[in-house]
């Protein structure tokens, strides 16, 4: 088998694989925005819900960090 083969078929063994994972991010995603809808349909504010999940990715001094700079911008616009 020769070099340009072995290469053609690695290249397709790597495009194959991400297209399985886009699928499943597809998947993953779905769920994610079914259990969105869940919590809504429960009386949960999905907006809030989303920005917490944001915050807890965070480190805590980069949300910390965030959260002083929040409070910054309120206080010079008076919020």
């Amino acid at each position: 088998m020769s070099e340009a083969n072995v290469a053609a078929d690695q290249l397709r063994l790597f495009i194959e694989r991400v297209e399985r994972l886009e699928e499943e991010k597809r998947g993953v995603g779905d769920d994610i925005k079914d259990v969105y809808l869940e919590a809504k349909s429960q009386g949960y504010d999905t907006k809030t819900m989303r920005a917490i999940v944001r915050l807890r990715k965070m480190e805590k001094h980069a949300r910390d960090e965030a959260e002083a700079l929040l409070d910054t911008y309120k206080a010079a616009l008076g919020l």
